[in-house]
């Protein structure tokens, strides 16, 4: 399944989820002061950008050394964004990365990762650069683009949930979920069509 700039960084938004975060995102950030919230929040998406970044560059190394192919690598990739799109759908998630209870201010575990800089987005970033490596760039902006909408909307969770409702956030994910879950379903079909018809 080829992308684009514009379908890429449309994918990325889908797999970081924020609107679906944001439940999670404020009962772990819940503990930390306010004055320190933003200076966290940034600090972690910062994380997580460096997380995908050194998956997105060394893609092709990783297939390389591991004896992948991008076909593999793309039907594996659906799986796990399926998986994903699902829970999106019929459940919150939030039991995943629930915090513990602890006054600690969190650091990589659980915002960066596996919040935002989970599985899935791993494994659409590897697949991005590994499936058309010419277009890296375009990419990496997407990347870019897409982990500055999600500290946007991370910084502004306690509004947006305010002004829009939980029950509306909720919407939102579901919604999400459901685009997820064909764009899931297609990168299968285009990995097995080209294990059995372009081999």
């Amino acid at each position: 399944m080829d992308h684009n700039f514009l379908s890429a960084l449309v994918l990325l938004l889908l797999v970081l989820d924020p609107f679906g975060s944001l439940p999670i995102f404020i009962s772990v950030m819940g503990p930390v002061a306010p004055a320190r919230r933003t200076r966290v929040a940034l600090r972690e998406t910062a994380i997580a950008f460096g997380v995908l970044l050194g998956f997105m560059l060394a893609g092709q190394a990783f297939l390389s050394l591991m004896r992948l192919s991008e076909r593999s690598l793309e039907v594996a990739g659906g799986v796990i964004l399926l998986v994903i799109a699902m829970r999106m759908i019929f459940a919150s998630g939030n039991e995943v990365y629930a915090a513990d209870g602890s006054a600690r201010e969190p650091l990589i575990f659980p915002l960066a990762v596996p919040l935002l800089a989970g599985p899935s987005a791993m494994a659409t970033v590897l697949l991005l650069a590994s499936h058309q490596p010419e277009r890296l760039w375009h990419w990496i902006g997407a990347l870019t683009v897409a982990m500055a909408v999600s500290a946007v909307v991370l910084l502004a969770a306690d509004r947006i949930r305010q002004w829009i409702g939980s029950s509306m956030v909720s919407a939102i994910e579901k919604l999400m979920g459901l685009v997820l879950t064909a764009i899931a379903v297609e990168m299968v079909l285009a990995g097995l069509k080209h294990y059995f018809f372009e081999r």
